[in-house]
C-alpha cells in the first residue's frame, strides 16, 4: 500500500514508530508536512500537491494534525477523502474533536459521565457560574488549550471568580468544571483503534500538580480497565466518530467521567507504560479497510 503520513514533525517519536510500523509490513510509507501541500479544486478531479509534485495512488493517510493547525490539516484530509484516500481520522470527526465544548455536548447526549461543566457567553454574573459547578474548588479551561497548558486549579470561590472575570475581559472562551477530588490528580488514558481499546495508562501529576499530563512532567503506569471504563472509552470514541482516539477520563464515586477524546493522541506514553506496539496495531487496522 501507499501511505501518507500527514505530520508536520518527521521527528516526532508518534510519526516514526508509525513509519517503521509500516515499513515492517512492507508498504510505501512517507512523511507528508500537510502545511506544505497546496490543495487544488475543480471539477470532479480533486487534487494534491506537495513541493510541487502531484499526490496520486494513495492507499491511505494517517492524519497527525496539530492543534494549531487544525482549519489548514482538516482541509487536506478532506482533499484526500475526495480522492477516495482512506484515512485513519476522518475530517469531520478531527474537528469535531478539537472543539472542546461541541466534544462535551457530543458525549453528553451519548449518555457518557462527563465533569459539570458551565460555558456561558462572558457572564458578568461569575459568582454564580462558580456556583453552578458545584463551589471552589473548580476547574477554569481555555477552549483552545492543549497539553494541560490554560488549565487552572482555583482553589476558592475568590480566586475563581477573579480568574474568570481575567478571562472575560481579555475575551477568552472557557470552560469552568467540577473539581473531582478523588481523582487525586490522576486520569486514565484508554488508547481506542478500530472499537478496541489496545491499551491503557493512568497518569499521575507530579507532587503538587494537579495536571496529569506527561507533557507536565506526569508519569504513567498500566492499568487494567473495569468493566465500566473500558465501556465508557468505546462509547465515547463512537460518539465522536473516531477510529483511533485517546479518551481522558477521571475516576470518580459515580463512575467514570470523560474528559477529552484526543483524535491524535500520542504514542510514547502508551507504548511505554504498556509494552505494547501500537503503531504495528494502526497499521492493520489500516490493512482492514484498504482493498
Amino acid at each position: 500500500m501507499n501511505i501518507k503520513i500527514l505530520s508536520a514533525n518527521a521527528n516526532l517519536y508518534s510519526t516514526k514508530r508509525l513509519l517503521e510500523a509500516a515499513k515492517k509490513r512492507g508498504h510505501d510509507i512517507e512523511v507528508i508536512n500537510h502545511t506544505k501541500c497546496d490543495i487544488v479544486i475543480e471539477k470532479k478531479n480533486p487534487v494534491i500537491y506537495y513541493k510541487g509534485k502531484q499526490l496520486d495512488k494513495v492507499d491511505a493517510v494517517i492524519p497527525r494534525i496539530g492543534a494549531s493547525v487544525t482549519f489548514y490539516g482538516t482541509a487536506v484530509v478532506r482533499q484526500f477523502e475526495m480522492m477516495h484516500c482512506f484515512t485513519t481520522t476522518e475530517s469531520v470527526a478531527l474537528v469535531r474533536s478539537r472543539d472542546k465544548l461541541r466534544s462535551l455536548q457530543i458525549l453528553s447526549r451519548a449518555g457518557l459521565g462527563l465533569p459539570k461543566t458551565i460555558f456561558t457567553n462572558y457572564s458578568k454574573d461569575v459568582k454564580h457560574i462558580v456556583d453552578q459547578a458545584g463551589g471552589a474548588p473548580v476547574i477554569i479551561k481555555l477552549l483552545e488549550g492543549t497539553q494541560g497548558i490554560g488549565v487552572i486549579l482555583a482553589e476558592t470561590k475568590k480566586a475563581a471568580e477573579s480568574v474568570i472575570e481575567a478571562f472575560n475581559n481579555l475575551q477568552a472562551r472557557v470552560i469552568v468544571q467540577e473539581f473531582i477530588k478523588e481523582a487525586g490528580g490522576a486520569d486514565i488514558r484508554a488508547f481506542v483503534v478500530d472499537g478496541q481499546v489496545v491499551g491503557a495508562m493512568k497518569r499521575q501529576g507530579k507532587e503538587g500538580e494537579f495536571r496529569s499530563n506527561l507533557h507536565r512532567g506526569g508519569s504513567a503506569s498500566v492499568i487494567e480497565l473495569t468493566d465500566e471504563e473500558e465501556r465508557a472509552a468505546l462509547k465515547a470514541a463512537k460518539a465522536m466518530g473516531l477510529g483511533i482516539a485517546g479518551v481522558d477520563m477521571l475516576q470518580s464515586s459515580r463512575g467514570p467521567l470523560i474528559l477529552e477524546v484526543n483524535s491524535s493522541p500520542g504514542l510514547e506514553g502508551i507504548e511505554t507504560a504498556t509494552g505494547k506496539d501500537i503503531a504495528t496495531i494502526i497499521i492493520k487496522y489500516i490493512e482492514r479497510n484498504v482493498d
